[in-house]
C-alpha cells in the first residue's frame, strides 16, 4: 500500500481515536485510495504505533463505512458506495438543521463573529483552491451551531456519517460549484443573528444538500 512517505508520525502513547483520525484523513485526501490493501506492519510503520489500537481504529473506521474487512483475510479501503454516501448526506442534513434550530437561541455574538470567521476563511481557501483549508474553515463553520446546541447526540451522530461524505465534500470544494457555499454561510449567519431559528436551520439543510448534484453526477459515471 502506498503509505505516506513520513513514518513514525505520531508519538506511541497515540490512542485509537488519534489512529482513526490519522487512517481516516489518508482515505479522505486520496492517499489511501479506495481498493487499496491495508497492511497492518505497514500502518504500524507509519504511524509508529502497536497494532491493537490500529486495529480498533481500522474496525470504527469499518463502521463509518471507509473500510471493509475480511477476518483474517484483509482489509480494504472501501470503494465509493453511492447508496450510503446518499444515506449519509441526508443524515447530517437534518442534523445539522437540528444543531442551528437548538442552537439559535442560545448563541451570543461570540458564536456568530465564529461564524463569520470560519466563513471568511473558507472563502479565502477556496479562491486559493486549498481543500485541506477549505474542509477546515467549513468544519468550523458548522461546528459553531453543533457545539452551541449543546446536544451530545448530535456529535455523536455526526461523527458517524461525516467521514462518508469527505470525498464528495472534496470534489466540492475543488470546483466552482463549492463557491456557493460561502453565500450559503452567510444567509445561515445572517437568519442566526436575527434570531430566525426555523429558517436559519432550513437554510444550513440546504446547505448539505448541494452534495447532491455531485452524488447524480457520480451515479451517473458508474452507469
Amino acid at each position: 500500500m502506498p503509505i505516506p512517505q513520513t513514518q513514525g508520525l505520531v508519538a506511541r502513547s497515540l490512542l485509537r481515536d488519534d489512529a482513526y483520525r490519522a487512517i481516516r484523513d489518508a482515505i479522505v485526501d486520496g492517499t489511501l485510495a479506495p481498493g487499496e490493501r491495508l497492511s497492518d506492519p505497514e500502518l504500524v510503520a507509519w504511524l509508529g504505533i502497536s497494532r491493537t489500537p490500529i486495529r480498533e481504529a481500522l474496525a470504527r473506521l469499518e463502521q463509518s463505512g471507509l473500510v471493509q474487512t475480511k477476518p483474517g483475510r484483509f482489509t480494504i479501503v472501501s470503494p465509493l458506495d453511492l447508496r450510503q454516501t446518499r444515506s449519509a448526506q441526508l443524515v447530517a442534513a437534518a442534523m445539522h438543521e437540528l444543531a442551528v434550530r437548538e442552537a439559535v437561541p442560545l448563541m451570543s455574538d461570540h458564536e456568530l463573529s465564529a461564524m463569520r470567521e470560519a466563513n471568511d476563511r473558507f472563502a479565502k481557501a477556496l479562491r486559493a483552491n486549498d481543500v485541506d483549508a477549505a474542509l477546515k474553515a467549513d468544519d468550523d463553520f458548522h461546528d459553531v451551531a453543533v457545539v452551541a446546541s449543546a446536544n451530545p447526540m448530535l456529535r455523536a451522530v455526526l461523527e458517524q456519517v461525516t467521514p462518508m461524505l469527505r470525498r464528495i465534500e472534496r470534489v466540492q470544494f475543488s470546483s466552482l460549484s463549492g463557491r456557493s457555499s460561502v453565500a450559503m454561510h452567510e444567509r445561515i449567519i445572517t437568519l442566526a443573528a436575527a434570531g430566525d431559528a426555523a429558517a436559519a436551520g432550513l437554510a444550513a439543510r440546504e446547505n448539505w444538500q448541494t452534495l447532491e448534484p455531485l452524488l447524480a453526477m457520480e451515479s451517473e459515471r458508474d452507469q
